[in-house]
């Protein structure tokens, strides 16, 4: 997105918005890291996951394209982000974009950070407290809370949709980190226009018609697996199988990641709080110790997604690109610890027992 201050300080607001929706055609340019496909050159399962996301997102979202190399993930990216977020469901969008926003906070994503408050600011303010909804979504996936404060502030039957909008960003907030910057605003935008020129990119994020009908980007990927733990997805048949078939689809794709790697990934995984394991990365050598050479950049590259995607830097990527060197190599790593780490997120969460009704909210 190329939006110079001068451009932005001559037009008006209606122009403005016009400038921002034709330069968000061009998100793809945002990537780095790795290319993308761009939408004139799209074929088969990326051209139709772009036009698809087009229709209902309203444009083509740098976290979704960037997985473009490999075609498996980015139909996973897109299930996952549609069905949880999107799509038409029984539990209203700003609480879905304050999940979204507050998860996104706890893993250090300043650009979905921005994106998301953004979405939730230019909707209708929910009609229920939301301030330990957005404490348990900063908390998701931690195991220190003590007896009895597993269950989140819910409704049982709010809970595929939301529990399914904090996987799916414990999946993007991942990948976000690694390739794309802090701000979907160039640097240099002067700080007085971030703020209307994000409202802006946020209006855009609505779908060309007025339903989002659950599932239809299910017949993108064949049928999958849930992972373990995330039975409670299973009560919304739409979110049960996107997370099915993007799980599944990305552990596919990534196929060829050595199992002593994935093995060390896992059980690091299970004894891991959920909290930060920064600010340094004296974590890492533990974590490769007993790997021959010819893994360590492979399973350092994919230890850092899983757990501290913030701390990936550019000689991380290069280390892995001297045994990988293909885009959509680096995609299916990254993809599958991403996945991994956030259904092991998923496994954690905990429905509430009380029985609610949608319509009331009483018991």
């Amino acid at each position: 997105m190329r939006i110079t201050a001068h451009v932005c300080a001559s037009f008006g607001r209606d122009t403005m918005g016009s400038a921002v929706r034709t330069m968000l055609r061009h998100t793809h340019r945002q990537v780095r890291h790795v290319g993308v496909v761009a939408p004139a050159a799209a074929k088969g399962q990326v051209r139709q996951v772009y036009a698809q996301a087009e229709h209902d997102f309203g444009f083509l979202a740098p976290p979704v394209v960037l997985h473009s190399s490999s075609p498996a993930p980015l139909a996973a990216s897109w299930l996952m982000l549609r069905e949880t977020l999107l799509a038409d469901g029984r539990v209203d969008r700003p609480l879905k974009e304050l999940v979204a926003a507050e998860v996104s906070r706890a893993n250090s994503c300043p650009y979905c950070i921005e994106v998301h408050q953004a979405a939730r600011e230019t909707l209708s303010p929910p009609p229920t407290p939301t301030a330990a909804l957005a404490a348990w979504a900063r908390d998701t996936g931690r195991t220190s809370r003590g007896p009895g404060d597993d269950a989140a502030p819910l409704a049982p039957w709010q809970a595929p949709e939301l529990f399914g909008v904090a996987v799916t960003f414990h999946y993007l907030n991942r990948m976000v980190s690694i390739f794309l910057a802090d701000s979907p605003v160039p640097r240099r935008t002067p700080r007085r226009l971030k703020e209307p020129i994000m409202r802006t990119v946020a209006r855009a994020m609505r779908p060309s018609a007025s339903r989002v009908p659950a599932g239809a980007s299910l017949s993108l990927l064949p049928e999958g697996s849930l992972p373990p733990g995330l039975d409670w997805a299973r009560d919304n048949p739409a979110v049960g199988e996107a997370l099915g078939r993007a799980a599944t689809a990305v552990n596919d794709a990534a196929g060829w990641v050595p199992e002593q790697i994935r093995a060390r990934v896992s059980a690091r995984l299970q004894s891991w709080d959920g909290g930060p394991v920064g600010p340094s990365r004296a974590w890492l050598s533990d974590a490769l110790t007993g790997l021959p050479e010819s893994e360590t950049a492979v399973a350092r590259l994919a230890l850092l997604t899983a757990f501290a995607a913030y701390q990936v830097t550019d000689s991380d990527i290069t280390a892995f690109r001297a045994h990988h060197s293909a885009d959509r190599a680096l995609i299916e790593l990254t993809s599958w610890a991403a996945m991994t780490a956030a259904a092991c997120v998923g496994s954690r969460l905990t429905v509430p027992r009380q029985v609610e009704s949608p319509n009331t909210g009483t018991a």
